[in-house]
């Protein structure tokens, strides 16, 4: 027969029981129900905890929503047992700290991140990334014109943290420099001058025009567009546009590549060599008109100067005033498609008379 436990035994046994629980511990807890304040936790004490509405999730949401019945999940005590021994738990804290963790590791290894946009606020927008939310500046969002709105989705990487503030700062510009700059080196491992690419029109200025040819834009001068005088890269090209260009250099050193149409396109100084004869009469369309003279198309894609004295006197002998898109007749006057270079004028060369050598005089006898 066994002998009857004392209360000395009793109270012994009772001790093995008894959870010694105080602020800061993490402890495992089972939901088995919820009240006005939140949800009711058991955690293995002498009263169950409570993980009160604002201490359930980093979304605002009420326990009920995020803590399931029945299951167990890991806690966070942030205050001492009170008067009934009952804890305050919060699951919200627990979340935030392996959130920091995955932070961390998305920063280092430099991740490209999808984030909610969960706020606009003065200067940037606020983003969900994995329940904390992250800032994004204005000066780092690529598009800067792109106006979000709650809801949308941002592709965004970490630029930086500070657990301390429970703060971190996002960029959306950051990924397309960075894919940029992993573009820029394949690209310069495998280009060569006299390469045909193919490139999407991206800008234009009045020098150019830029074309990205997979990740790094590339200038296009405007030099380079036509064979044919260009006023301007609008002229001939859109944004948007796609088009095979030809790499005319390559300047690793700096990191720029330099594109041209004209190089893929047939040289009108080879044909016309062919079809201009020195001596010959053309009509031409004047293109330009500068202090110095006029450039005269005398050949599809081919132009040449007429001098400025040239040019005056045509215009006091003919009483005209000669502008661009006027079309006169011109006299090849020399031909150089080695060169590229052609004489122009109004009259024909005519052959020089030979020179007569002087005659020795007699002389005079002494």
């Amino acid at each position: 027969m066994s002998k009857p436990m004392s209360d000395a035994d009793f109270e012994e046994l009772l001790g093995k029981y008894e959870h010694s629980f105080k602020s800061g511990d993490l402890v495992k807890g089972t939901v088995y129900g919820y009240d006005s304040e939140g949800a009711v936790v058991d955690i293995g004490g002498k009263s169950a905890a409570i993980v009160p509405n604002k201490e359930a999730s980093n979304d605002n949401k009420k326990a009920e929503e995020v803590l399931e019945k029945g299951k167990e999940y890991e806690f966070l005590i942030v205050s001492e047992p009170d008067e009934n021994g009952k804890l305050i738990l919060s699951r919200r804290k627990v979340d935030l700290f392996y959130a920091w963790q995955e932070l961390k590791k998305l920063k280092d290894a430099n991740e490209i991140i999808k984030g909610d946009v969960v706020q606009i606020v003065r200067g940037g927008v606020l983003v969900d990334i994995i329940g904390v939310r992250g800032f994004v500046p204005s000066s780092q969002i690529q598009n800067r014109g792109t106006e979000y709105k709650v809801g949308d989705k941002m592709e965004v990487k970490i630029i930086s943290l500070d657990e301390e503030h429970n703060n971190f700062v996002l960029s959306n510009k950051k990924i397309y420099s960075d894919s940029i700059e992993t573009a820029k080196e394949e690209i310069f491992s495998q280009i060569e001058v006299g390469q045909v690419v193919k490139g999407r029109v991206v800008r234009v200025t009045d020098f150019g025009a830029f074309v990205d040819i997979g990740g790094f834009d590339c200038l296009l001068p405007l030099s380079q567009i036509s064979w044919k005088w260009v006023e301007h890269p609008t002229d001939l090209l859109k944004i948007g546009e796609e088009i095979e260009v030809g790499v005319f250099d390559v300047d690793a050193a700096k990191q720029r590549i330099t594109l041209s149409l004209k190089s893929i396109t047939p040289d009108p100084w080879e044909a016309a060599a062919a079809e201009v004869k020195e001596g010959e009469f053309r009509e031409g369309l004047i293109t330009r008109i500068k202090s110095f003279g006029a450039f005269v198309e005398i050949y599809d894609g081919v132009e040449a100067l007429l001098p400025h004295n040239e040019l005056v006197d045509y215009q006091n002998e003919k009483n005209v005033i000669l502008n661009v898109g006027d079309k006169i007749n011109v006299c090849i006057l020399k031909f150089n498609p080695q060169d590229k270079r052609i004489s122009l004028g109004f009259n024909a060369p005519t052959e020089e008379a030979p020179k007569e050598e002087p005659k020795e005089e007699a002389k005079e006898e002494e």
